[in-house]
């Protein structure tokens, strides 16, 4: 089944509906949605896109981004969603990597993917093309494709530095959609979704079940995330459902204090995508009452593999309320969650080892990458990667990354990505990068340099290069970095320095 039918179903008995804003403007209603999506979709079969094509989509939150999702959907190709916050070339090696024909950009952002030399044709959305697309005869319905059929590939950074891409299918995201009506919240076409956090990532994958149920979809006029906009759109559309990173979340709760902002018609905060400390969920409950659910997941398992109920997250009076807030939660209903050793078998409960998940929301392997796919597929399961236990009722907590992930506003920055640019400089010798605690992000990205390389230049190699949200907050400089025998860089002892 393609999960672009959804759209269709919905536009056939709530044409009227409203459906896309841009703040508090209406652009759409689910009629209009739908035949926008269509007319793009038949202008991408026109220009020869096929069954199972990718296209990219380089693109900052907005209606348009997803009108673009569903015609391809629609045309029956995969999209290839990319953070609007990275860097040209970082934008252009996945556009390329999972050959892409079209991908769609954002004004600001074409400049950019153009600059990096993309083989793949860009498509601005500001620009004539894209106008002249929506006008396009369009198709009658989605195309046919089966569930196990690749429609979103989502490239998440690892170890090497270099992004893989996950593959995800029209079961996976019917799975993890369905999931959130059993695990998460309820919804219905009077509620809004509030797309405050990127929609390449989290908050774009709750898209297609408020689609299903026929919901109101905002944009912020802004673009991103603003906490004085946020309350303001959330008292006046209502009932709004969000995605947001922990760090979101204690802003929101920071801003609301300061201002005596209660959160009118903000009815569901779902949080994930970094660590939630016990005293900031515990202040923000305390402030907005029991809007807030976790959950817990990666690129190979979206948003699929625990949830902690707005019940729990709110709970003090159970004995051990402290514990399951600390948690992550139990399995969500498409998938099987257990702690396994370094073979994958079973550890008892309470024993700390790495989580492992199976079932529907698990990807079939990377994109192209089967040395990867044997290294994080296991007879079915998915390892990984985060080390863990799970108490007699089920509840998971974290206990560490093992792959020195460092999250940071809800972003993910792979240190070694960092390190291999900052060793492109002459006067760098070693370099170690690692996470900060920050009160407000989370995390923040610090560098341990050995060499004489002056801090600015280093800033500038790295502003050329990556993301500013990669970018190094401080240098600090070191006459060797702390190894062990095997000349393994001790990073634990790097971030003892930070301790105190």
């Amino acid at each position: 089944m393609n999960i672009g039918a959804w759209l269709y179903r919905q536009a056939q008995v709530g044409s009227d509906r409203p459906a896309l804003f841009l703040g508090t403007e209406q652009v759409a209603t689910y009629g209009e949605f739908h035949h926008r999506a269509a007319c793009l979709a038949g202008w991408l079969l026109a220009q020869g896109v096929e069954p199972g094509d990718r296209v990219a989509l380089f693109m900052k939150n907005g209606p348009d981004y997803l009108i673009t999702l569903y015609a391809i959907w629609y045309a029956g190709a995969a999209a290839v969603p990319i953070n609007a916050k990275l860097h040209g070339r970082e934008a252009a090696y996945i556009v390329d990597n999972s050959e892409a024909r079209f991908a769609f950009t954002s004004a600001g952002l074409t400049e950019s993917l153009e600059a990096a030399g993309t083989k793949a044709r860009l498509i601005d959305i500001s620009a004539a093309t894209y106008a002249d697309a929506l006008a396009y005869e369009p198709v009658p319905e989605s195309a046919i494709c089966a569930p196990e059929d690749l429609a979103w590939l989502f490239y998440t950074s690892g170890t090497t530095g270099k992004p893989k891409g996950v593959m995800i299918t029209h079961r996976m995201l019917i799975a993890v959609s369905l999931a959130y009506f059993t695990d998460v919240d309820a919804a219905s076409g009077e509620d809004s979704i509030l797309y405050a956090a990127p929609m390449s990532h989290g908050a774009g994958l709750y898209a297609m079940l408020h689609v299903l149920v026929g919901a109101r979809h905002v944009c912020p006029a802004s673009g991103g995330f603003d906490e004085a906009e946020i309350f303001d759109l959330a008292r006046q559309v209502d009932r709004v459902q969000m995605f947001a990173a922990p760090t979101m979340v204690k802003r929101l709760t920071d801003v609301a204090r300061a201002v005596n902002e209660s959160g009118e018609g903000l009815r569901t905060v779902v949080y994930a995508g970094g660590p939630m400390y016990v005293a900031d969920i515990t202040a923000a409950v305390a402030h907005f009452g029991p809007i807030f659910v976790q959950i817990y997941g990666q690129g190979e398992c979206p948003m699929g593999i625990t949830a902690l109920s707005r019940h729990d997250v709110a709970d003090r009076d159970h004995p051990r309320w402290r514990e399951r807030l600390a948690s992550v939660g139990r399995a969500q209903a498409p998938v099987e969650v257990r702690v396994g050793d370094a073979q994958g078998k079973p550890v008892p409960r309470g024993e700390v080892g790495e989580i492992m998940v199976r079932g529907d929301v698990v990807m079939p392997g990377y994109w192209r990458n089967e040395a990867a796919n044997a290294k994080t597929l296991l007879d079915g399961w998915l390892m990984t990667g985060d080390m863990g236990f799970m108490d007699e009722d089920g509840y998971v907590t974290l206990q560490d990354r093992s792959k020195d992930l460092i999250i940071t506003g809800g972003s993910n920055v792979y240190p070694r990505e960092v390190e291999e640019v900052l060793l492109a400089h002459p006067l760098v010798e070693e370099v170690s990068v690692v996470g900060r605690p920050h009160a407000e992000w989370g995390e923040e990205v610090v560098a341990f340099v050995v060499g004489t390389a002056d801090p600015e230049e280093l800033d500038r190699l790295c502003i050329d290069s990556i993301a500013r949200f990669k970018r190094p907050k401080d240098y600090l400089r070191l006459s060797e970095l702390p190894k062990n025998n095997y000349g393994k860089v001790l990073k634990t002892e790097l971030r003892k320095r930070f301790e105190g």
